[in-house]
């Protein structure tokens, strides 16, 4: 017999995109993964940028399939949190790879499907607090990675 798939738990996506971007090699002799998003997290300002980008994509498939927005709510702190460390020099690239947030967005968006928990409000109404939920960050993580290419360049130019 042949194993049929759920589209809402089908989170294929989500999981590879939370490995590449936080797990994608293991320290040897230790437990500690790296990503995409530690490595993206050495370019300064630009890579919080792109990482900030990558990371909303997991947060669009938990709206896509309706998860409670306190949820989103969560899963958008975790990226403010990544946001406003990633630009710190070192302890930033630090704060990456302890913080994790493409790796519990993702495990949020799995309970939240295990539990098989959905959003009761109206189809409109969780869109544009869905919406909210994700850009806000997003932009906040772009916004944070423009401030710091327009510092370096001024430093830069001197």
């Amino acid at each position: 017999m042949t194993e049929q798939r759920d589209p809402a738990r089908d989170t294929g996506m989500s999981r590879h995109l939370a490995r590449v971007m936080d797990d994608l090699v293991t320290i040897p002799g230790t437990r500690i993964g790296l990503g995409l998003d530690a490595l993206l997290g050495l370019l300064p300002g630009a890579g919080d940028i792109l990482g900030s980008g990558m990371s909303a994509a997991i947060m669009y498939d938990a709206a896509s399939r309706r998860v409670p927005l306190l949820v989103l709510a969560r899963m958008s702190w975790n990226m403010l949190i990544d946001a406003a460390l990633g630009p710190v020099p070192v302890v930033g690239d630090a704060a990456d790879v302890a913080h994790r947030a493409n790796r519990k967005n993702y495990r949020l968006l799995q309970e939240s499907l295990a539990l098989g928990h959905r959003s009761s409000r109206s189809g409109p109404v969780y869109v544009l607090l869905a919406a909210l939920l994700i850009v806000l960050p997003l932009v906040i993580g772009i916004v944070i990675g423009i401030v710091v290419l327009v510092a370096l360049w001024r430093l830069l130019i001197r």
